[in-house]
């Protein structure tokens, strides 16, 4: 509470507010194929199409894989034209993916989803406009706050699986892009009028140059960062597109039987949503907590604990035959450990990166999403190459156990380096 006091009188609140409303729309849009998977699959097989797992993967990956790209695209994009013209480019961008969903509704062809799936990544490269947008209106002391609070929409995935499901089912699967256009037009004419650039008395601004860039990505920690990055965004952004698919394969018949007894909801997809919400709920709401405890005994040292829960608890996912609420509550574990770590990394990026942090956000930001990308992608040709996904899972909890390997070549490095007089806990 006392940090949202502090905002009092400062900044520029009517833009805070519309930087985390077009976030949590954006972050909403972003990963509305997951929900929908199980729906949008069986329109294109009663039109002719049958999707292959590796299609199904492709599918529920581009916005995730376009979104990654775009972040630096719109970093570039908020240095020449500003934060709000480039937000508005981007929005009109996402409107028109979603009309053209909606129109196209059953007629639409699997080639013509991948083309909506690649306006949706720009929906979730809005990271890198309205995260800079609200900060650049807060004095250093309040970034923490301001971000966090800007940050927060990432609670648009779990709206996706609580209500996509059912207006599916209610009136067709185009119909959630369709109200889902109807939102994001709401947000646009609330943004165009509300949210205003900080002026230059504000903020001065550093346009960032491609050499910017280059410089970082020979800095042999920048890709540390991004190998701890893709495995917590990416495991979280991942783990949540792909959800629903992997609930469906897995327990449709338990799903069912729970909705029949507890929800009286015989639709199972909808009851898919509802676990998969849970889930992601808890991976989207614990990322400060992640931070928090980073700053209390240090981001090296909470990276250990959150990967080494994801390592254990994934491998646990892939060798046993688990019961269903069971899998649920590892599911839910995992999530949570992931988003954890996500408030982790960044307790140590600013350390290290503290002149450059932008031009970071969008460079880690992007391994975030190819992570996310590459996890879809390797549970889809698990289902498809091995009908499972023992080894999908198995090959992430590797990768986990590579960044813990990682943790412990370059703690005492980076302890005895830049992170004596970083300020903080390393």
């Amino acid at each position: 509470m006392a940090g949202f006091k502090a905002l009092k009188g400062q900044g520029h609140f009517p833009t805070l507010f519309m930087a985390f409303l077009y976030f949590d729309m954006s972050f909403m849009v972003w990963t509305m194929l997951g929900p929908l998977s199980t729906e949008i699959g069986e329109a294109l097989a009663a039109a002719g199409h049958v999707m292959t797992a590796g299609e199904k993967a492709t599918l529920l990956s581009l916005p995730i894989l376009s979104g990654a790209i775009l972040r630096i695209v719109l970093g570039f994009g908020v240095d020449k034209l500003g934060a709000k013209t480039t937000a508005l480019i981007a929005q009109s961008i996402v409107i028109a993916s979603l009309l053209t969903a909606f129109m196209l509704g059953a007629e639409i062809t699997y080639n013509q989803l991948l083309i909506v799936a690649l306006g949706l990544g720009f929906a979730g490269a809005s990271f890198a406009v309205a995260l800079p947008q609200a900060g650049q209106w807060y004095p250093p002391k309040l970034q923490g706050v301001v971000l966090g609070i800007a940050g927060a929409g990432n609670i648009g995935v779990v709206i996706d699986f609580l209500f996509a499901p059912k207006i599916a089912e209610k009136w067709g699967w185009e119909y959630v892009f369709g109200v889902g256009a109807f939102m994001a037009i709401i947000v646009f004419v609330a943004y165009l009028f509300l949210a205003k650039n900080a002026p230059e008395s504000v903020y001065k601004a550093r346009p960032k140059k491609v050499s910017d860039y280059l410089k970082l990505l020979r800095d042999k920690d920048t890709w540390w960062f991004n190998l701890f990055y893709a495995i917590s965004f990416g495991g979280f952004v991942g783990f949540a597109g792909y959800m629903k698919v992997f609930l469906m394969n897995t327990y449709q018949a338990d799903m069912s039987a729970f909705g029949l007894d507890v929800f009286n909801e015989p639709n199972v997809k909808v009851i898919a949503g509802y676990f998969g919400a849970l889930t992601i709920f808890a991976g989207a709401v614990l990322r400060p907590v992640g931070g928090s405890v980073a700053d209390k005994i240090g981001g090296v040292k909470a990276l250990y604990f959150f990967y080494g829960a994801v390592a254990v608890l994934v491998t646990i996912l892939a060798v046993a035959n688990l019961p269903f609420f069971v899998a649920i509550a590892v599911l839910f574990m995992i999530m949570a450990s992931l988003g954890m770590a996500n408030g982790a990394v960044f307790q140590l990026v600013p350390q290290r990166f503290g002149k450059d942090i932008g031009i970071m956000t969008g460079i880690v930001g992007c391994a975030g999403g190819l992570g996310g990308t590459a996890l879809i992608k390797t549970l889809g040709w698990s289902k498809g190459a091995f009908d499972g996904y023992m080894v999908g899972f198995l090959i992430f909890a590797a990768v986990v156990l590579v960044a813990i390997a990682g943790l412990s070549f370059v703690k005492t490095r980076w302890r005895t380096t830049w992170g004596v007089n970083s300020g903080g806990i390393i």
